[in-house]
């Protein structure tokens, strides 16, 4: 019995492990492999097996080293990137629940009463990001909002627009709420929302995982172009809890 015992607790600690990794590669990913043995405490032999299994089970796959990177002699890196299927097994068994839990919130009290959930849940996240945010100098805050909605599991990160003097992308890699968002996609869209009045300038959605995207994908418009100035003043959380149709009444687009 005491070997079957230590089997079964041997066999927990790897899945365990595994898992961690795994997540590792979601929230960092693409990442070496020495990278993530840095960040999980374990020896490149042992990091190499669990990678090999994740493998196999399909859960990441390789890439080639960065464009951007570049390297001495020697073999090209492997970076380990998450897949579909990886992301997929991610998904909090709560889903189910909270989409029925809001398909009888649309039945019993329409569309905008779900609007509204999504505007007052997303609220306590813009609250938390709010003073870090416009605690950055303006030409930083993207890439400060990217780093807490890391610190939350988002993995995501912030990269120059396609053109020149074109603003910024705010890119999430992860969405905790994608399979509920691809039934209600106002959660996307209280969202976008929020991510406008924390820059203070307009953003667009372009691309969302709740739609079948890789990534969340939001363009954040030159502070330039939006004609605002510095809003250090304000309360964009306050908004957000307390004045459901306001971006309504004022005909902005957020997505």
């Amino acid at each position: 019995m005491k070997n079957v015992s230590e089997k079964t607790t041997i066999g927990v600690t790897e899945r365990d492990t595994r898992a961690r990794v795994a997540r590792l590669v979601l929230e960092h990913g693409p990442i070496t492999a020495s990278a993530l043995g840095d960040r999980v405490g374990l020896t490149p032999a042992a990091i190499r097996r669990h990678l090999d299994a994740l493998l196999a089970e399909g859960m990441v796959e390789i890439r080639r080293a960065r464009p951007q990177t570049r390297r001495g002699r020697g073999r090209p890196a492997k970076w380990f990137a998450i897949t579909d299927a990886g992301r997929s097994a991610f998904v909090q068994a709560y889903d189910d629940l909270a989409s029925s839990a809001l398909r009888f919130l649309a039945e019993k009290a329409g569309e905008r009463a779900v609007a509204e959930f999504a505007r007052k849940q997303i609220a306590d996240l813009e609250r938390r990001y709010l003073p870090v945010v416009r605690a950055a100098p303006p030409q930083q805050r993207v890439r400060v909002l990217a780093e807490a909605l890391s610190g939350d599991g988002y993995a995501a990160a912030a990269a120059k627009g396609p053109r020149p003097g074109g603003g910024e992308q705010l890119c999430q890699h992860h969405c905790p709420v994608a399979h509920v968002a691809a039934e209600f996609p106002q959660l996307c869209e209280a969202e976008t929302e929020a991510f406008s009045r924390l820059l203070g300038t307009p953003v667009q959605r372009l691309a969302t995982i709740a739609h079948g995207d890789g990534i969340c994908t939001t363009h954040v418009s030159p502070r330039t172009l939006s004609g605002g100035g510095e809003d250090e003043g304000g309360d964009p959380a306050g908004a957000a809890a307390n004045d459901d149709i306001s971006d309504e009444e004022s005909g902005r687009t957020s997505i």
